[in-house]
């Protein structure tokens, strides 16, 4: 047992290193550094606007671009989540959380590609922000589920829902446990240790990347059920007629063939003739012209 158990964890191990981290090196060294353009761009838009916010001016402006609060509308905490992606929280180090940061960024832009990166970085930060609204609203209790109202005027901003939701985005499809258990792990440690906003976000972000994870490479299935669904049921199609007996043709008439050249032509021989209207009847008187006279004569006499 002991034997097998250490064979499975060895061939764990090589896979998921092989998924992690050789596969996407291999991927950097074919795409040199234009493969890491959104890590850069997260690293630098965090680092920008946290220069930004140490001055008066620009800390209201960060605020007004960035700055997304439970309080908030709707409408306008949608409008402000896209950037308060780079907007670091205040109570984190900044510095600490950029390594984090690119390295998230960097290994998802790699393995799954720009498009899909921003996808799934945005949907796990917009989930943990909407669940923070609704367990606002439901208030204390519901058996811990539930924040008190002041919680709504605490500042919702930072990339760190992104990167855990990536990294464990990463760790289900590339089939890594290790890397889901450090990223899972760490966010429950975080939510019992220190029960706040932020820590409940993280889970929600971590659940929301676990149900994107399962439903990659189920695009078809998912497309042909959400098809059948707004499709209605047809009727049988009728069946076609029983097809009629064709009508009789006749065979065509046989043809002679032409007389030669410089004979005289052949006249088909009517065969017999009846008789005329008004000719006489055999053996009876029969009026006979000539030369416009009309003589009678008798049938056997001259």
């Amino acid at each position: 047992m002991l034997a097998r158990l250490a064979r499975f964890t060895g061939r764990t191990l090589r896979g998921e290193w092989h998924a992690i981290v050789v596969d996407p090196v291999h991927r950097l060294a074919r795409r040199g550094l234009s493969g890491l353009l959104l890590a850069f761009v997260a690293s630098f838009g965090v680092v920008g606007f946290h220069d930004l916010a140490q001055h008066p001016v620009g800390a209201l402006w960060v605020k007004r671009l960035g700055g997304v609060y439970a309080d908030l509308p709707l409408w306008l905490s949608l409008l402000r989540t896209p950037v308060s992606l780079y907007v670091p929280a205040l109570d984190l180090p900044v510095w600490a959380g950029i390594t984090q940061l690119f390295l998230a960024f960097a290994l998802a832009e790699l393995t799954l590609g720009r498009s899909r990166t921003l996808a799934v970085s945005y949907i796990t930060t917009l989930a943990g922000t909407l669940t923070a609204r609704v367990m606002i609203a439901i208030g204390p209790g519901w058996w811990g589920l539930g924040l008190p109202p002041e919680c709504g005027k605490v500042l919702d901003t930072g990339p760190s829902a992104a990167v855990v939701g990536l990294f464990t985005y990463l760790a289900v499809v590339r089939r890594a446990p290790v890397v889901f258990t450090l990223t899972g792990g760490s966010m429950v440690w975080e939510s019992i240790a220190v029960p706040n906003l932020a820590g409940r976000e993280h889970l929600i972000a971590v659940g929301a990347a676990v149900v994107l994870g399962l439903l990659h490479g189920r695009r078809e299935r998912l497309r042909s059920f959400a098809r059948s669904l707004r499709t209605p049921l047809r009727p049988a199609p009728a069946l076609p007629p029983a097809p009629s007996a064709p009508a009789p043709t006749r065979a065509p008439a046989p043809t002679r063939a032409p007389a030669p050249t410089g004979a005289p032509a052949r006249t088909q021989d009517p065969g017999p003739v009846g008789p005329l209207p008004g000719d006489p009847a055999p053996g009876m008187s029969a009026a006979r012209q000539c030369d416009g006279f009309r003589t009678s004569t008798r049938a056997g006499t001259p």
